[in-house]
Parts: structure tokens; sequence; C-alpha cells
């Protein structure tokens, strides 16, 4: 993007909460069942039911409010947003509008090592509408599946106050980041348990007055978010430079060829012809109600991220790495304290430099990886039995299928040598075939230190204390 023009990006988020019920009934949430299974009467929108509001949503929702400084309304207010769909059996979706349930919140983000605030306008309730399927082998035929009609969501609206795709990008994580740890949604994008709409424009610099802005519906993954921005900007501005206007309109991100298409003209509120629902009655949520909820809301990211510095001594990096999983935050709390002996930090370099690679692989690591396991072999470690190139191999074998580490440790013939005689022989025997290097590190090259280290332990099958090593290196080198 040129320097004339600036970007302009506001998101709204749609996070399906971890209810086991819908919204207005009591069908299941559960994701993968059979098309149209769980589907009742009022799901299914027939004449003559009625809704029931499921309290647990409003909790949820509650506690994604003040997890975002919102205000929490009192009184707040369904509507009826009337537009026809085929995955929408009653013709109007039930949400809220003009009264929603959380209001004026933010969140702060950090993007290049400074902090931003991003406002939030709202985060209110709604109902999902179902899913078009079209992939039954008939191209002229598409399927649909009311599953997912009526599952609650709650719509969580930012001011237009990001300015690049990365500050898009971090908003975004740190808003799944804050709901999972809540909870309340598991922030699934492939599932589309977590998806994003993103409002895009841009305008001449220094210009208060906003551009014409473009809608990018329903994108399912951050990398898809940042590619569909950067593209929607081009296109925008190639645009204004050839004199045309942009139209307000939806569009949507294809990721295989990497450009957006236009969908429909954009619809404004007034289209959807809003109105309280006249079969529910306004929501009213007591102080004291809302007060329990935030009595009890659990440590979020950011602050287990400030603890663990505090109380482990970690550094900021890698406190955020291990924090930004909340499993993984617990499991990795979890070793430490089951191995009193072992400094966080050590435990922290493993999980960081081995087992979250090892997860990308085989991302069942850490149901195999019990934290005792860890907290047991790294205690060996420290105890000198074993080193960390055993311990590595021991959670490879133990993430591609589980098993015991006693047994691992005999099937593989783990048993450090620590014996100073043996590798003092080792050692003498290195350092005869090697005078070359043996010269370059008395002259002054230490980095050749590393390399006759290195040929020590590849000479004792890798089974050598690095410490013992180490240190008798030093003392025949000095």
């Amino acid at each position: 993007m040129s320097v004339q023009y600036e970007m302009v990006i506001g998101l709204e988020v749609h996070a399906q909460l971890l209810t086991k019920t819908k919204l207005f009934c009591p069908c299941s949430t559960e994701f993968g069942k059979p098309p149209n299974t769980n589907t009742c009467p009022v799901c299914l929108g027939l004449p003559g039911v009625l809704p029931v509001l499921n309290k647990k949503t409003v909790e949820f929702a509650v506690r994604a409010g003040l997890a975002t400084h919102c205000e929490i309304r009192g009184r707040s207010v369904f509507a009826r947003k009337n537009y026809f769909y085929p995955d929408l059996p009653k013709g109007y979706q039930i949400s809220q509008y003009e009264l929603p349930l959380c209001e004026k919140g933010y969140l702060d983000i950090s993007v290049d090592g400074k902090t931003k605030r991003v406002g939030l306008t709202r985060i209110h309730m709604e109902e999902d509408a179902g899913k078009l399927v079209h992939d039954y082998g008939h191209a002229d035929q598409s399927h649909v599946d009311l599953n997912r009609a009526g599952v609650p969501l709650i719509e969580i609206v930012s001011e237009p106050d990001m300015r690049s795709p990365g500050e898009a990008i971090a908003y975004l994580k740190k808003l799944r980041d804050i709901l999972v740890y809540l909870e309340i949604c598991d922030g699934n994008m492939e599932e589309g348990s977590f998806r994003c709409d993103a409002n895009v424009s841009i305008r001449p610099v220094g210009q208060e007055k906003f551009g014409t802005r473009a809608e990018l519906k329903n994108i399912n993954s951050f990398r898809f978010v940042e590619k569909a921005i950067e593209y929607e900007v081009q296109r925008q501005e190639a645009l204004l430079k050839d004199g045309k206007t942009v139209i307000q309109e939806t569009r949507l991100y294809d990721p295989d060829k990497g450009i957006t298409a236009s969908m429909r003209s954009k619809e404004e509120a007034m289209d959807y012809r809003y109105f309280p629902d006249p079969d529910l009655l306004p929501l009213i949520v007591e102080p004291a109600f809302v007060e329990e909820i935030r009595k009890n809301l659990p440590e979020l990211a950011n602050e287990k991220s400030a603890r663990f510095q505090s109380a482990y001594a970690l550094p900021a990096y890698d406190a955020d790495v291990l924090t930004s999983d909340k499993a993984i935050a617990n499991h990795w709390e979890a070793a430490v304290k089951l191995a009193p002996g072992v400094e966080p930090k050590k435990v922290s370099n493993f999980y960081t430099s081995h087992l979250l690679k090892l997860q990308k692989e085989i991302p069942e690591t850490f149901e195999r990886a019990k934290p005792e396991m860890v907290a047991d072999v790294l205690g060996r470690v420290e105890k000198g039995s074993l080193n960390f190139g055993m311990a590595k191999e021991i959670f490879d074998a133990v993430a591609a299928g589980g098993g015991d580490v006693e047994k691992i440790i005999a099937e593989k013939g783990f048993v450090q040598v620590s014996d100073t005689g043996a590798i003092e022989e080792i050692v003498d025997k290195v350092l005869a075939e090697n005078p070359d290097n043996v010269a370059l590190y008395k002259s002054g090259k230490d980095k050749v230190f590393g390399f006759l280290v290195g040929q020590t332990m590849k000479a004792l099958a890798g089974k050598a204390n690095p410490k013992i090593v180490n240190e008798i290196l030093k003392k025949k080198l000095s």
C-alpha cells in the first residue's frame, strides 16, 4: 500500500458458545452429528412454537463482556433480524440490535513492541443459521443441514481502530485466547466456531472521514484474514487511482486464487427490518448475577504470563509462548510443581525447544506425555542419569505411541556414562586425533570447543554426561 492512503479495519467476530444445548431449545449443539438430527420444532421454525432462553448463554456472554472491559447492560432486548436464506427456516434470526448485552469495551494488543487499544462497540447474543452443503455429487443441487440452526453465538464488534493486517491478526489472536481461557468457545476456526468478518476501507492520509468499506465475510483462518485484507486494500487503492469509486458491498475471499469477489450489495440495518421479538421478554441481568460471574473469572493469558514471570522467573518470551495455549500452560506448570529440583527455566526450555515442535508433527503429544512423565525424565537429567538428547528421544517415543518411560529407557539402553575414568580415556583419544583443532582452541578460537565436545559425545554414542565431558575437556585443554 502506498503512503498516500491509510487502511481502516474493523472486525466482527462470531464465536460459538460451548453450551450443551441451543440458544432457545434443548437440542444438542454437538458438532459432526448426521445432518438434521439435532433439530426440533423450535430450531426448525415450525408454526406455533415459542423460544425459551438458555441461561448458560447469558452467563457466557457476560463472562466475555467482563473479560473485555465492557459495560454490562442491566436490560437488553432480543430482536428479529429479517432476511431469507435457505438455511434460516424462520425467515428471521433472533439477535440483539439497539439494546445489546455488552457495550463499550476494549482490548489492548501488542504489535512490533508497541501497545495499542482497540475499542469494542458491543457484544451481543444471537442464534446461528444452518448450513448449505454442496458436495453430494449433484452440481445443480444443494442440501441443507439445520443442526447448526439455533446454536448460540456471541457477536463481538470492534471499533474501526486497526490500521494494518498485523494489528487485525493480533486483535483476533488476543480475542480468541480470551474466549478459550474463559472456556466459553473452543476457538476452532476450521469448524466455524470462531469466524471473522472484516470491514475494510482506505482513506487519504490525514483525512478524518472514513472511505467506503467492503465487508469480507466468514474468513476461517488467521492467514486468510491477513491475505484477504491485503488484497482488498490493494483492490480499493487501484480503483481510486484509476478515478473509480469503491462500492459498499459484501465480498468473499477465495483462498485458492488469493482474491476477493463480490457476493452482494451491503445491507444496512434498515434492510433487516429489526424489531423487538414479541415472543421474548426483555432480558434483565441483576448486578448480583454479574458480580458473581466477575468473582469467578479464570486467570487469563496475560495474567498467567505475568505470574509465570514473577513466580517462576521466566523471561517474558517464554511465558508468552507457554500461555498462548491454556492446556499447555497448565501442563507446564503441573510438570514444574512435580519436579521441584529442576529449574522452571530448564523445564520451559524443554517445552519450547522440543515438546511444542513435536506437537506440530504429532497432535497427541501432550495427551500422551503426561506432566509427571516430563517431571520424571527432567529430574533424571538433573541428576545426571540421562541427558537432554536422551530426554528428547524418550518423548519422541512417548508421543509416537505412548508408553512407559522406564520401558523406553530400557529398550533404548539409555544409561548415561558418568564414569570420569571412561570419559577421560575418550577425551584423550579425541584430542590426540584432532591436534589442529586443539591448536586452534589454544590460539583463542573458542568455537572449536563445541566441535571437540561433539566428537567426544559421538564416541560415547551420546551417552556421556555433557557436564562431565565439558569439565574434563576444559581441564585437559588448559
